[in-house]
């Protein structure tokens, strides 16, 4: 990935776009144990000093990796600003710690949720059956957490899904799709192969050959990257001009790296647009003629709606957290699982908190940890103490109180 799109994915779950924290050295008693499942995927257990485990797990949902990396822990993921980890965070908190790597990249929601809970017998067969299971994902997981926790309240005691494609997996494809197909009206010829068809030496020279050759092209052709905002909707900061070439390029890499292995994983090509009508551009009836036009696979369709499609029927607490001006997996996935939760009468289960922020998962830590924290008072009414002593500043502390008094969760 180009490192313009790596500073806008950094972390790309749970704790992007956090301030710098003070390097702060891990309890020496903590403990991390790696290990292999039977799947195949890797996992990592973290304990802290058995005198400080509070008997509670978090277990940690990660987010996409590209399906051309090496199957591994994605440090990249857990690491923070500063030289803490989210594993040290959580030890700090008196909770153990584990994750795993998913038995393979790319779409990996199917496979991540049975290495979940996988890997809960790997921890209780080690540690014994903690007492609170505290399920915790951002971007792919969060669908993970949220699918995970609709469909096993038996494993899992809650979950906190940070903007994750909650709402409705089929229109996230689409969106992606529409992005890529309206790329192409307005800049033909520029990525070869086309939505539903990537050829293998763009993704091998994405970044030397495609990224420079799609950033000249907009900036060359202002109007028409107007114009293709304004018909896709893709969010952006208006009083940050950056933020347009980080949506495009964003938006992009996901067709480009995601396209192949998802239509390998799902039986079948996923996007529809065969009467999707277009508008916002300087000639609507042109466009709607001559944008490519695909039609989606009956069996890609019914694999989503089995596996990928969440309900909205809850038996456990679920808190989301997402940003409003999200270019990937846009704000609306709220909406939408609101509905369902509504629908299927779980209004009281869930909580959504809304950042009122440009970005994919460019949360603040201690926002994240508000979510956290909300996500503890509603499996167990109780405060979740010690925060102040993982927070960098007497700024994030004071953000921790003000939101945290205003979500109920402390006194």
């Amino acid at each position: 990935m180009s490192r313009l799109i790596r500073l806008t994915l950094v972390a790309v779950v749970l704790f992007g776009s956090l301030p710098a924290l003070p390097a702060m050295a891990a309890s020496p008693a903590s403990t991390c144990e790696d290990g292999t499942q039977r799947s195949g995927a890797l996992y990592r257990i973290c304990m802290p000093d058995p005198n400080d485990w509070n008997g509670d797990l978090v277990v940690f949902a990660h987010g996409y990796v590209a399906p051309d990396e090496p199957l591994a822990i994605p440090e990249d993921q857990l690491e923070l600003p500063g030289g803490l980890s989210i594993p040290e965070i959580a030890n700090r908190l008196g909770f153990a710690f584990a994750t795993t790597s998913y038995s393979t990249n790319g779409l990996a929601v199917r496979q991540g949720i049975e290495d979940l809970r996988d890997l809960m017998d790997i921890f209780s067969t080690a540690n014994g059956q903690p007492r609170y299971v505290y399920l915790v994902g951002g971007s792919e997981g969060g669908i993970i957490t949220t699918l995970a926790v609709e469909q096993f309240p038996e494993v899992f005691d809650g979950g906190l899904a940070a903007c994750g494609p909650v709402g409705d997996f089929c229109w996230q494809i689409n969106y992606w799709g529409d992005f890529r197909v309206v790329f192409d009206y307005f800049f033909p010829d520029l990525i070869p192969g086309s939505l539903i068809d990537v050829p293998p030496e763009v993704m091998d020279n994405w970044e030397t050959v495609y990224v420079p050759r799609i950033l000249d092209a907009i900036r060359r052709n202002r109007h028409a990257t107007d114009q293709l905002l304004r018909v896709t909707g893709a969010p952006v900061d208006w009083r940050d001009p950056s933020t347009r070439e980080s949506t495009i390029l964003g938006l992009l890499w996901y067709n480009v790296f995601a396209t192949n292995d998802g239509i390998a994983k799902l039986g079948g090509q996923p996007f529809d647009n065969m009467h999707r009508t277009y508008h916002g551009s300087d000639d609507d009836l042109r466009l709607n003629l001559e944008v490519q036009r695909f039609d989606a696979d009956p069996s890609a369709l019914a694999e989503i709606e089995r596996h990928y499609q969440t309900s909205g029927h809850l038996a456990l607490p679920l808190v989301t957290l997402h940003t409003t001006g999200d270019p990937f997996v846009p704000y609306w996935h709220e909406l939408l699982y609101r509905r369902k939760v509504y629908a299927g009468g779980s209004t009281l289960l869930h909580s959504n908190i809304p950042v009122l922020r440009y970005g994919h998962c460019n949360f603040k830590i201690s926002e994240v940890l508000v979510a956290f924290a909300l996500l503890v008072f509603k499996v167990t009414r109780q405060e979740l103490t010690g925060v102040e002593n993982v927070l960098p500043d007497a700024d994030s502390q004071a953000e921790f109180l003000q939101l945290a008094r205003q979500y109920g969760v402390l006194r």
